[in-house]
């Protein structure tokens, strides 16, 4: 993964303050529901639940917050791949190429 050209802008405390959002929110009916459903939001394969995680679009590490519209469902190597990305940024990384700064 090209770390050279990833930002990390957010602070220790309040990464850990969003991962806990991020937590709580996976406990909701709306979260619950996505993760009975199985679907990876990436690779839009079927998983059982315990095979799936929360992913945030924009990455804490890069200031995206715990909401409901930066949280997706996905499976384990699908997150883990993304690390921290931006779905865009992941794309231009599987072609072979990076974004200016």
């Amino acid at each position: 993964m090209p770390d050279e050209w990833i930002e990390v802008t957010a602070d220790e405390r309040f990464i850990k303050r969003e991962r806990a959002k991020a937590r709580e929110l996976r406990k909701t009916p709306y979260f619950q529901a996505l993760l009975r459903q199985g679907i990876c939001h990436y690779c839009h394969r079927k998983f059982p639940v315990s095979e799936l995680t929360l992913d945030h679009l924009v990455p804490v590490t890069r200031g995206g917050r715990s909401t409901r519209g930066n949280l997706v469902v996905c499976c384990r190597k699908c997150n883990q791949e993304k690390g921290m990305l931006t779905p865009a940024e992941q794309l231009l990384s599987q072609l072979g190429e990076t974004p200016e700064k």
